[in-house]
């Protein structure tokens, strides 16, 4: 009888400790998720408010060939870091719309701390020199007539990139446009730049000679030969391979060649002795 008295007792104590132990986890688990409520409360506060406001912004530059990533930056920045919050989008692409071997530029905020700038720079079709601040310097000029400058100077050595001489800019300014007029020879000289055949690596000069009335003409220098050619300013694929075609047939029968005049429908040569005679 008291050994069954005991049984009971035993069993009792073991009953009442599981709810002992039971609750001990539960308090522990809630222990667990509250500490990890707060830390994630705490994460969410930097992410929304302490890093945008504190950090110094990232900026991340995509499109760029020959431009620098850090000389933009600093000119964008001024050379001070500022948090993400207080970033000038608007400031940031008025900066960069003023660097003139940039052809489009835009600018997005992406939260909490980059900016990612999308720059597409000019391309050269045409290649001159100008006079700025007393000194002449290498400029490109792209499809729509602007002058522009780059820290690269590979395109000097770009024979797609023919140099134009005559044009009216003695003196300018980095950016400027050339007169309207010669937007449609720079057209022009872009749709030759796309064909397979390298007609430009043949030419070391295109010098424009204005005329009255606003009009041009043009007269080209061939590397292969000391005789320059006029033509009028329809300047394509064709013009190109007759002049190429004249070229051969002179210099085969007349070597003492100076100048050969392609304009008005007809094809005359002048010797270096000053004489002109008519081919046909």
């Amino acid at each position: 009888m008291s050994e069954l008295a005991y049984s009971d007792y035993e069993d009792i104590l073991v009953e009442s400790s599981r709810p002992a132990k039971k609750d001990k986890k539960v308090s522990m688990l809630k222990v667990i998720v509250l500490v990890l409520a707060i830390l994630l409360v705490f994460e969410a506060i930097i992410y929304t408010l302490v890093i945008p406001c504190m950090s110094p912004v990232k900026i991340e530059f995509r499109g760029l060939k020959t431009l620098s990533a850090a000389e933009l930056g600093t000119q964008i920045t001024g050379g001070v870091s500022s948090p993400w919050m207080k970033f000038d989008t608007a400031r940031a692409v008025s900066v960069l719309s003023n660097v003139s071997a940039i052809e489009t530029v835009s600018v997005d905020k992406r939260f909490p701390d980059r900016v990612v700038v999308l720059v597409k720079e000019r391309e050269a079709v045409a290649k001159t020199v100008v006079s700025v601040n007393d000194r002449s310097i290498p400029v490109q000029i792209d499809r729509n007539g602007v002058l522009f400058t780059s820290s690269s100077l590979s395109y000097l050595q770009d024979s797609s990139v023919p140099l134009l001489s005559g044009l009216p800019v003695d003196a300018v300014q980095d950016g400027m446009r050339l007169p309207a007029k010669y937007r449609t020879l720079m057209e022009q000289i872009e749709e030759i730049r796309e064909l397979k055949q390298r007609y430009f690596a043949a030419i070391s000069e295109i010098q424009v000679v204005p005329k009255e009335y606003g009009n041009y003409e043009l007269v080209l220098y061939p590397i292969q030969t000391k005789v320059r050619v006029l033509t009028d300013r329809s300047l394509n694929e064709e013009a190109l391979q007759y002049m190429m075609v004249v070229l051969d047939v002179v210099n085969s029968i007349e070597p003492d060649v100076e100048e050969i005049d392609l304009r008005y429908g007809s094809v005359s040569y002048r010797r270096r002795t000053g004489f002109k005679e008519e081919l046909f």
